[in-house]
């Protein structure tokens, strides 16, 4: 059973660290749970928020609705042959699958490890890192419709993964709550190790033939050395998608910034390091009061103490507006906006 509980401030259930305060607040443990308060008429009366980890939201303001904290435990596997499908409920911690799965010899996820967050938001944001989304591993994800509390099954196609997108951000938006999510994994393993990086620090430990635990731990490395724990100074990670554009575009970048951090994307196209235009407009370990850039990623907003959600989102306007005036790139925020 679920408690509705009045006037609470979300602070702790957001990375930003952010004080702000909904009218109502709700958490829940089980499917059971879920559909009861599903059934109450004050979530009808009201607007929804779900909330995973709440890694990938800046509130700007205090949340008038309902918040539902899924927390959703468990994690379960089936093997057959070499294939593995691992399911996991909506409010286990991403990198706790992570670990799971590299514990037992699952592959798949290993390029995905310490990214924060929940499973049940996983599908909604298709994570990625290092050459590998939530795409390449999913296979279905179960879902309460919010006005009906039935629940759906959602398979590959139904959602229509993008770059840091799918159904769930568009045409599904608000319908439906993600109470679990399977993932099929194999257990011969099928490497990235694509980005440099991961090379890089591969060659440095001498690892010639690298495990899936290696990667994993190599990543994290990466990531710890590149991104603020939000435990200790308030973020969302990566706070901008890295920007795709059309080969024209790019031409025209590249003449005048023949140095610019690109990627292939698909469709000829090409993907710009948001995280190198940023720093090359002069923003890495900027501060602007209580905000500003992490020191060592210019892709990341930090909360360095008391700021507000507006200060925060008001920085990622000028950053915007300045990358744009220099290099005609206009950057796309990857976390939500409340």
């Amino acid at each position: 059973m679920s408690i509705l509980q009045q006037n609470i401030s979300l602070k702790p259930y957001n990375t930003f660290g952010v004080d702000v305060n909904s009218a109502l607040f709700a958490e829940v443990f089980s499917v059971e749970a879920l559909k009861e308060l599903l059934g109450m008429d004050v979530v009808r009366q009201r607007r929804l928020l779900v909330l995973g980890g709440g890694s990938n939201l800046l509130f700007t303001k205090d949340f008038e609705g309902l918040v539902i904290k899924v927390s959703i435990p468990g994690i379960s596997a089936v093997v057959d042959g070499e294939q593995v499908l691992v399911t996991a409920g909506a409010g286990v911690v991403w990198n706790d699958l992570v670990n799971y799965c590299v514990a037992n010899g699952y592959a798949g996820v290993e390029n995905l490890s310490l990214i924060p967050g929940t499973v049940g938001a996983s599908p909604i944001q298709n994570i990625g890192a290092y050459g590998v989304e939530l795409k390449d591993v999913f296979y279905s994800c179960t879902a309460y419709e919010i006005a009906t509390a039935e629940e759906r099954i959602f398979n590959f196609e139904d959602c229509k993964f993008g770059y840091r997108d799918s159904a769930f951000k568009n045409e599904l938006k608000g319908r439906y709550i993600i109470t679990a999510v399977s993932f099929k994994l194999n257990r011969q393993a099928q490497l990235n190790t694509s980005y440099g990086a991961i090379q890089a620090e591969l060659r440095d430990r001498n690892i010639l033939q690298p495990t899936i635990a290696d990667i994993s731990k190599v990543v994290s490395h990466i990531r710890v050395s590149k991104l603020p724990d939000p435990s200790t100074i308030g973020n969302a990670g990566s706070f901008f998608k890295n920007p795709i554009i059309n080969q024209d575009q790019f031409k025209e970048v590249l003449t005048k910034f023949p140095d610019v951090v690109h990627y292939p994307a698909a469709g000829q196209k090409v993907k710009l390091a948001a995280g190198w235009l940023i720093e090359a407009c002069g923003f890495k370990g900027k501060v602007v009061g209580e905000t500003g850039t992490w020191k060592n990623q210019a892709l990341v907003l930090v909360n360095h103490g008391t700021a507000t959600g507006q200060e925060v989102y008001d920085f990622s306007e000028e950053i915007i507006r300045t990358v744009y005036a220099r290099f005609g790139v206009e950057l796309e925020r990857e976390v939500n906006i409340l």
